[in-house]
């Protein structure tokens, strides 16, 4: 189901060094947006991508005194939203809040209506994060060494959600864990981390893989049970959660990324201003902040940098797919 959510205007942005500098705009650039902006989410509602995009979205709606409409519009493992996006009018008024899913979706070798390295541009790669194993209340797991002896005592059996679905980043992470681990899990797939959620915390699933700013709060509230982070280092939104590498697996590493993208015959001046408003609404101390306690960590790249890191990926991704043996 899809999900609408309409931002509106007023606030003043304040700078930090934390980020790249930003392409300032050129004059004949200055009269966009003259009217309502759309994000597309291709994801569920209430994910670590929603909340991304509400945040950006209201801000900008603010500092461009225009609407900003927040869509969601879940499916096949993101490619419906992002088709839409493409298809949609090259012009700056149809944006996609894309991630590492669009390289992830290309190395699968299934049939996509488009091709993200060619029909996208980017605008910002504007945080990284984070891949986190967590656990429901009441399965009797406390910690990784509990979870790994669980696995092994019922092989195939606990049940482990895959927020953004089959073929995803966090379906390779799971596959390359389990094959470190010896282990198998019943992976049950999800349109967003939204649904993901609602189901672990139910008690009808028993564990996630998922974006860390997904699940910052439950587990911060004591309602899941943080586990382990897939990055090299500990994360400052969670920091008593350690990471896999920390518990013994070495070299074992995932992180994902969340941006901004556009129909890839956009003009140039209006990727350059998009670029320099965006990355100005990530440089303000209220919405770093906002943002950090999430779980984010912001980056702000270029526009050059997200079109790299499409490419750059899919070749890598390619490798994990064929040797994890992964069918979609």
């Amino acid at each position: 189901m899809k999900r609408r959510s309409f931002l509106h205007a007023g606030a003043v942005a304040l700078a930090t060094p934390a980020l790249g500098l930003a392409t300032a705009a050129p004059a004949h650039a200055a009269a966009y947006p003259s009217r309502p902006v759309r994000i597309v989410v291709p994801v569920a509602a209430g994910g670590s991508a929603d909340k991304l995009a509400r945040v950006l979205g209201q801000r900008l709606s603010e500092q461009w005194k225009q609407t900003v409409v927040v869509d969601n519009v879940p499916g096949a493992s993101s490619s419906i939203g992002t088709a839409q996006v493409v298809r949609a009018a090259a012009d700056g008024y149809t944006l996609l809040l894309g991630s590492d899913q669009l390289s992830v979706a290309a190395s699968l070798g299934t049939s996509l209506p488009y091709d993200a390295s060619k029909d996208l541009k980017g605008i910002t790669k504007a945080v990284v994060n984070p891949q986190l194993l967590v656990v429901r209340h009441g399965l009797g797991v406390a910690n990784f060494g509990d979870y790994v002896k669980l696995l092994k005592s019922r092989p195939g059996k606990v049940s482990l959600a895959l927020p953004s679905g089959r073929g995803s980043l966090q379906h390779l992470a799971v596959e390359m864990l389990n094959a470190r681990l010896g282990t198998r899990t019943n992976n049950i797939p999800y349109p967003g981390g939204g649904p993901a959620t609602l189901d672990v915390l139910g008690g009808h699933i028993d564990a996630m893989l998922i974006t860390l700013a997904a699940a910052t709060e439950n587990v911060r509230a004591n309602k899941l049970v943080g586990l382990a982070v897939t990055t090299p280092v500990r994360s400052k939104a969670l920091p008593d959660i350690p990471t896999l590498q920390e518990l013994g697996l070495a070299g074992y590493a995932v992180e994902s990324w969340q941006g901004l993208l556009v129909p890839s015959a956009t003009p140039a001046p209006v990727i350059e201003q998009l670029h320099r408003d965006v990355v100005a609404v990530l440089r303000e101390p209220e919405i770093a902040k906002q943002l950090e306690d999430l779980g984010f960590n912001l980056v702000g790249g270029t526009p050059a940098d997200v079109d790299q890191t499409i490419v750059r990926d899919i070749g890598i991704y390619k490798k994990v797919v064929a040797e994890a043996q992964i069918r979609v």
